[in-house]
């Protein structure tokens, strides 16, 4: 089997499969801190409830946007698994051109992105991947990555104001029924998750323009869901795109 790790700022997400097949996932909150081996023994225990014996994985792949535990990883794949893990970036076999200035920039999981969304669905498309930054990645009718924007997470976002508003309170990620909030919790909610909804729409409409043609929208990211539901810009929502996109470079990679 194949344990496929994709490492975020916010969080961890692990896969594992059988062929094509994605057996079980989990979702980790991201600790820069922890060593090989507490992250060792924290997927041991999963991997024991899940029925799955450690023996029955054989490969390992990562993508890593955090170099602290990109090392950490590596470590894990090579003491826990006996198998050193394939690391994703630009260097490696893709099967996709990344038409941008600096191929080497591109992330390790807008990568996994655009070759699963190559391999799984059709182009051109854009993937939305709502993380720590919200980012929009195009791929072209031909395949081709040619590059996206970013911008600021919903939580970053919102920490970025709570952070500065003394009178301000959290609140959930719940869409209200009206856009015109009656008392400071709905107005936070009205804002955020309409605020975000139109950022999707309008980036789309911009990208869809200088592309000249329709795109296939895809979600995907831990707070995909909170917009997807808001908005018909996004076409398809699949929150284990990422993970999918690893077991794909990793079957173009293998050796045998």
């Amino acid at each position: 089997m194949l344990l496929a790790i994709d490492v975020g700022n916010t969080e961890i997400k692990l896969g594992v499969f059988e062929g094509h097949d994605l057996r079980v996932s989990w979702r980790w909150s991201t600790d820069p801190y922890k060593l090989a081996d507490e992250y060792a023994a924290q997927l041991g225990w999963l991997l024991q409830t899940a029925g799955l014996p450690r023996e029955s994985v054989g490969r390992v792949v990562v993508s890593s946007v955090v170099p602290r535990l990109t090392e950490a990883f590596s470590e894990l794949g090579s003491g826990y698994f006996g198998c050193a893990p394939l690391q994703v970036s630009s260097s490696i076999q893709t099967g996709i051109a990344l038409i941008v200035d600096r191929p080497e920039e591109v992330g390790a999981d807008r990568i996994a992105n655009a070759v699963a969304t190559k391999t799984l669905y059709r182009t051109p498309a854009i993937v939305v991947d709502f993380g720590t930054a919200t980012t929009f990645d195009v791929i072209s009718g031909e395949g081709d990555f040619i590059g996206g924007c970013f911008a600021p997470g919903l939580v970053a976002a919102v920490d970025g104001l709570l952070s500065r508003a003394a009178r301000l309170q959290r609140f959930d990620f719940v869409a209200p029924d009206k856009v015109i909030g009656t008392n400071t919790i709905a107005c936070l909610q009205a804002g955020t998750i309409f605020g975000y909804v139109g950022l999707v729409e309008g980036l789309v409409a911009r990208i869809e323009h200088e592309m000249g043609q329709k795109a296939l929208v895809l979600g995907t990211g831990g707070l995909v869901e909170i917009i997807a539901n808001q908005t018909r810009a996004i076409n398809v929502v699949d929150e284990h795109l990422t993970l999918h996109g690893l077991r794909v470079l990793a079957d173009l990679n293998s050796k045998d």
